[in-house]
């Protein structure tokens, strides 16, 4: 992964991690497989688990302990209200970037 890519997933992962909450609620490693299945390749296992505490402390996410099969009972992140909302304000946010920067993307190809 190229250096602006990664530039650009820093300020924006939170946003996709809690995008994918709202798809459905999952624990670490599956939020991780899941990002890989979508073409984010290049993403540790221990950025989304250093993530995935900041957003439990900005109170964006419930949190339940499922047992596993395996180990230790598993951190099961959904999202809460906040987040819901603070998704929206990525979207929002996102939304408009999107919009200018391909507005500067068009204007550039046609001089």
């Amino acid at each position: 992964m190229g250096k602006q890519m990664t530039e650009i997933l820093k300020g924006t992962l939170e946003g996709i991690v809690l995008a994918l909450l709202a798809e459905q609620p999952a624990y670490g490693y599956e939020i991780t497989a899941r990002l890989r299945d979508r073409g984010f390749t290049d993403i540790a296992e221990g950025t989304i688990y250093a993530l995935l505490v900041r957003i439990e402390q900005k109170n964006l996410v419930d949190v339940e302990k499922v047992p596993s099969e395996k180990g230790p009972p598993r951190k099961v992140y959904s999202l809460n209200a906040h987040g819901t909302a603070e998704l929206a304000e990525f979207w929002k946010t996102w939304n408009f970037l999107a919009t200018h920067i391909e507005e500067l993307h068009t204007n550039t190809k046609e001089n």
